[in-house]
């Protein structure tokens, strides 16, 4: 297993984790976690790359080890800003070499349309955008959000690591025992009460007070310069629970200019975690 080192950045106001693998400066890429993840995630992608590339994966914002946000909820835009001084401090004398998956495939793209001469190359693993949505839904949506600021969310404790790898691997049948007590270990902390808690806000589970349009993110996707890779999962069941169509989804691609389509077969939503050493061969060749 490759080694990492933690480095630890004040951002925005907040101590924020970023996982460093090292290698060549001139090959460096950024990961980019996704929801309810944590930057250590990438660990078995990462073993199956040619150890030259030096890699960069931080924590987002009340995830992992970095501090938790100010506020009772997260926004996207939050997570877009956190890049961009992540990247002022990390990298700021060239266009960067961005990998997200889910969110961070989603923060990714909206980075790279917003600041088009920052992104050399995009790999974006699983960041459809959101689902579609109509303006009439907005008062529930709002209604929503208020009711659960007045109880807010929690996330559940396990009694142990071992409970945690079982529900990953629950989760997730593809992944195997070492992994789950791999991932078990980064995603959970032992708390003072004895159990293992989540190393993430539950203010992540809040929804969203405004709506998400999708003729907002394609206004993001059409204005990145970069080359793009776009690669799903055949058997992710993330766009049936967005409820985007086959048809949109294709739809959706078309907004980019330079892409390339890949479906990672027998590979679910994770799969950065079901087929690492696919994933990382199609990253190597694209960004090479």
């Amino acid at each position: 297993m490759r080694d990492s080192r933690s480095l630890f950045l004040e951002l925005r106001g907040l101590r924020y984790h970023v996982r460093h693998w090292p290698g060549q400066s001139d090959r460096r890429i950024f990961l980019l976690h996704g929801w309810m993840d944590v930057s250590a995630s990438f660990q078995f992608m990462v073993d199956a790359m040619d150890a030259g590339w030096d890699l960069y994966a931080p924590d987002w914002r009340g995830f992992g080890l970095t501090a938790w946000g100010p506020s009772d909820s997260y926004a996207f835009t939050d997570y877009v800003a956190d890049l961009d001084q992540l990247l002022e401090h990390l990298q700021p004398e060239a266009p960067v070499n961005l990998v997200g998956h889910s969110l961070g495939g989603n923060a990714a793209a909206m980075y790279a349309g917003t600041r088009p001469e920052r992104v050399a190359r995009l790999v974006n693993l699983e960041g459809f955008g959101m689902g579609r949505t109509q303006p009439e839904q907005a008062p529930a949506r709002l209604r929503r959000f208020l009711d659960e600021l007045r109880a807010p969310p929690r996330l559940r404790a396990y009694p142990n690591f071992s409970a945690l790898a079982d529900r990953l691997q629950k989760n997730n049948p593809r992944l195997n025992r070492a992994r789950a007590e791999f991932l078990a270990e980064h995603w959970g902390q032992l708390s003072g009460d004895g159990e293992v808690h989540l190393r993430s806000d539950p203010a992540h589970k809040m929804v969203n007070a405004t709506l998400s349009r999708v003729e907002e993110w394609r206004a993001f996707w059409q204005a990145i310069e970069a080359p793009v890779l776009w690669v799903d999962a055949a058997d992710s069941a993330t766009p049936v629970q967005l409820k985007i169509s086959p048809e949109e989804m294709a739809d959706r691609r078309q907004a980019y200019r330079q892409l390339r389509h890949v479906t990672v077969q027998n590979a679910g939503h994770m799969l950065h975690h079901d087929q690492p050493e696919m994933v990382a061969a199609l990253i190597e060749e694209f960004l090479s």
